[in-house]
C-alpha cells in the first residue's frame, strides 16, 4: 500500500478552521475591570449619545428662511438732518445692509484733465511720470508733471477732475448708536413640514414696538439697539463707526420637536467678520450725476464707511424615528463587546499567570488526529496518529480527550 502523501504547510493553514472558547477566570480584578469598562460604555451612549446628541431623531439641517430687516432713527451729519433713506444701502430691507457713519464727498466733478492726488504720484519732470504705470487711482496719466499747488508737483490725469481726496478728517454719525434694527425672520424644515418666525404668534399680549432686546431679560424681542449689537460683538462702536466693519447677527434655530412646537425659539449671537483680516475696515463709493445749464456732465462722489451686517440664519430640527433608534441601540450593544478585548489584552499579557491563561484559551486541535480521507489525499507528518482513512475513531488524546472523529465514507486502501 503506497505511503499517504504529507500536506503542504499552507494547505494545512488554509483548511483549518477557528471555533471561540469559552473560558471563565474566576477573578476579582478582571470581573471589576470588565464590568467597569462595560458600565462606561453603557454610561457614553446614554448620557451623550442619546440624552445630549438626541441620536435616536431624524435630523432635517435643510433650513429654509426668509430675513426682513428696518432701521430706524434720526442722525445729523455736516449740518444736515438724515433719516433712513439718507444711511442705510441698500434701502430694500434684505438680510445684508450698511448703515453709514461717516462720508468723504468729492463734488462738482467733471471729465478733464488735472494734477493727481495721491502722494505717489508727485514729480519733479515729465519724465518721472511716463516710467509709470499708464493708470492711477483717479485716472489715466498723461505723462505731463504739472503743478498741484504753488509748491508741489504731480503728474497729470484725465478722468473725472477734481480728484479725490481721502485723507482728509470728517466726522461720525454717532447718533447711529441709539437706531434700532428690527428683524423679521421665518423659517421653515422641509422634511417635518415645521414653519415658525421670531415674531409672538397673534394675540400672545405685549407690545411689540416697546421691547428692547437683551441677552437675559428679553432674549426674544426681535428690535435690537445698534449700540448693543457693537457691543455684543465685542467692539467699540466709536472705532467701528470711523473705519467700518462688518458684523454678524446670527439666528440659530436649534428645534427638538418631541418637546413641542413652541418650545422652537430663536437664539441671538453677534460677531464681528472681518475682525481677523489684516485690512480691517469696510467702505465703498457711490456717485450722484446731474447736468449743469451748460450741458456738461457732473457729479458727487461719495466714500462712505459704515457697519455692515450680515444676518446668518442656521439650524436644524430633529424628531424621534425608528431607524436611528434601533441603529444606535445595535451599536451600544455591540460597543459593549469592546470591554471583552480591553480585558483579554491585559488578562493575556500584563497579569501574573498570563501563559497559563493563553494555554487555557487558546488549544490547537490536530485535525491529523483523525483519518484523512481520499478528498484530500494527504497525510500531516509529525501527527502521531497512526490511523488512516476509514478508521473508526481517530482521537488526539493528548490535545483534546474524548472528541469522537466522524469515519470517513471511504474504505481503505
Amino acid at each position: 500500500m503506497p505511503a499517504p502523501r504529507r500536506c503542504p504547510p499552507w494547505a494545512m493553514q488554509f483548511f483549518s478552521y477557528e471555533t471561540p472558547k469559552s473560558v471563565v477566570v474566576r477573578s476579582w480584578v478582571m470581573g471589576a475591570m470588565h464590568r467597569a469598562v462595560q458600565l462606561l460604555i453603557l454610561a457614553y451612549f446614554i448620557g451623550w449619545v442619546f440624552l445630549h446628541e438626541k441620536a435616536y431623531q431624524v435630523r432635517d439641517t435643510a433650513i429654509e428662511s426668509s430675513v426682513v430687516t428696518k432701521v430706524k432713527g434720526i442722525g445729523r451729519y455736516a449740518g444736515r438732518v438724515l433719516d433712513t433713506a439718507d444711511y442705510v444701502t441698500p434701502p430694500q430691507g434684505t438680510s445684508v445692509f450698511v448703515v453709514v457713519t461717516k462720508q468723504i464727498l468729492t463734488e462738482q466733478q467733471a471729465q478733464g484733465l488735472c494734477p493727481e492726488s495721491e502722494a505717489a504720484f508727485r514729480c519733479r519732470s515729465d519724465r518721472d511720470c511716463r516710467d509709470r504705470s499708464p493708470t492711477s487711482g483717479s485716472g489715466l496719466l498723461t505723462g505731463r508733471c504739472v503743478p498741484y499747488n504753488g509748491t508741489l508737483r504731480t503728474c497729470e490725469i484725465r478722468g473725472w477732475c477734481p480728484p479725490e481726496v481721502d485723507t482728509v478728517d470728517v466726522p461720525i454719525m454717532l447718533e447711529a448708536e441709539n437706531f434700532t434694527l428690527f428683524i423679521k425672520n421665518s423659517i421653515r424644515f422641509p422634511l417635518f413640514g415645521f414653519e415658525k418666525a421670531n415674531l409672538p404668534p397673534p394675540g400672545a399680549g405685549g407690545d411689540l414696538g416697546r421691547c428692547r432686546f437683551h441677552p437675559q431679560l428679553q432674549p426674544l424681542c426681535p428690535i435690537l439697539r445698534l449700540g448693543d449689537v457693537v457691543r455684543l460683538a465685542g467692539q467699540d462702536f466709536r472705532t467701528l463707526a470711523t473705519t467700518g466693519g462688518v458684523l454678524a447677527i446670527k439666528i440659530g434655530w436649534v428645534c427638538d420637536l418631541d418637546r413641542g412646537g413652541e418650545r422652537c425659539l430663536p437664539r441671538y449671537s453677534f460677531t464681528r467678520l472681518d475682525g481677523l483680516s489684516h485690512a480691517t475696515g469696510y467702505n465703498f463709493r457711490h456717485a450722484r450725476y446731474h447736468h449743469c445749464q451748460d450741458g456738461t456732465e457732473r457729479r458727487t462722489l461719495t466714500k462712505a464707511f459704515g457697519i455692515r451686517f450680515d444676518v446668518l440664519v442656521y439650524g436644524h430640527a430633529g424628531k424621534f424615528g425608528i431607524v436611528p433608534t434601533l441603529i444606535n441601540t445595535v451599536a451600544a450593544f455591540t460597543s459593549i463587546g469592546v470591554g471583552t478585548v480591553l480585558c483579554d489584552i491585559i488578562l493575556l499579557n500584563f497579569l501574573k499567570g498570563a501563559e497559563h491563561y493563553k494555554a487555557c484559551k487558546f488549544e490547537e486541535v490536530s485535525g491529523a488526529g483523525a483519518a484523512v480521507g481520499p478528498l484530500w489525499g494527504c497525510h500531516r507528518a509529525g501527527s502521531g496518529h497512526t490511523g488512516m482513512c476509514g478508521a473508526g475513531w481517530g482521537v488526539n488524546t493528548q490535545a483534546v480527550p474524548l472528541i469522537p472523529v466522524v469515519p470517513w465514507p471511504w474504505g481503505r486502501d
